[in-house]
């Protein structure tokens, strides 16, 4: 009989090793024999993920002049066009890795509200949205990458060119006061939900190798009975 699958959730602010945390965890899956596969959100290249690329080059606006609820459906909307195939995945037992997934429409939406009874409100609207109209699997955990925003910062100022935003700059990375507001509902979420798990990248104001946080992570999954 298969198991049913299981899906993780790499999460972290821009700049914080989300990619090169999922891609180390993928090879160790391989080499552990174990069925898996990846995701990654936004898809730049679909219908729905150009829209959001658009809003991230600002050319909808300002990041604060764009309403939450309409950013939150976009990104969702993309997620929603690959639903069939991730719940295909985890019906054949496959462990997938998503770069991103809900929970990054919950933070980064979520962190423009400082009205906290707004902020629930939207959060609760986005759980029905995704998890419930759309059919999205909730996911099994969240493997939060907890970055100084003053660290990251520096981080994504070494990322290369990316396509998607036709050489302007993403309205999100470059919004100091959204990286910082961000990552402190990350870290809201991280004490709020069991399944949220706050991953330390960093010790005494430098990030931690790679090796040693994916070492972590790693232990971290086995501890909860993701994998074995």
């Amino acid at each position: 009989m298969k198991h049913q699958g299981k899906l993780i959730v790499i999460e972290g602010g821009d700049g914080s090793g989300k990619t090169t945390q999922a891609n180390l965890l993928l090879n160790y899956l391989e080499q552990q024999n174990i069925p898996h596969s990846s995701l990654d959100f936004p898809q730049y290249d679909s219908f729905y993920g150009e829209i959001v690329a658009k809003f991230l080059r600002g050319e909808f606006g300002e990041l604060n002049s764009v309403s939450p609820y309409l950013v939150a459906l976009t990104f969702a909307l993309d997620r929603y066009s690959v639903k069939d195939e991730i719940i295909e995945r985890l019906n054949r037992g496959e462990i997938i890795i998503a770069n991103r997934y809900v929970t990054s429409n919950i933070a980064h939406q979520g962190s423009k509200f400082e009205d906290k009874s707004k902020r629930d409100a939207f959060i609760s609207w986005l759980d029905e949205l995704e998890y419930t109209v759309h059919g999205l699997p909730r996911e099994d955990i969240v493997l939060h990458l907890h970055v100084p925003t003053e660290i990251t910062a520096k981080l994504t100022e070494m990322k290369d060119e990316r396509s998607y935003l036709q050489g302007k700059k993403d309205i999100q990375e470059q919004d100091k006061r959204h990286q910082n507001s961000t990552e402190m509902m990350y870290n809201i979420l991280s004490q709020q939900y069991k399944h949220w798990i706050s991953i330390p990248c960093f010790k005494n104001g430098t990030m931690n190798s790679k090796e040693e946080i994916h070492k972590n992570i790693v232990r971290t999954l086995i501890k909860k009975g993701i994998v074995k």
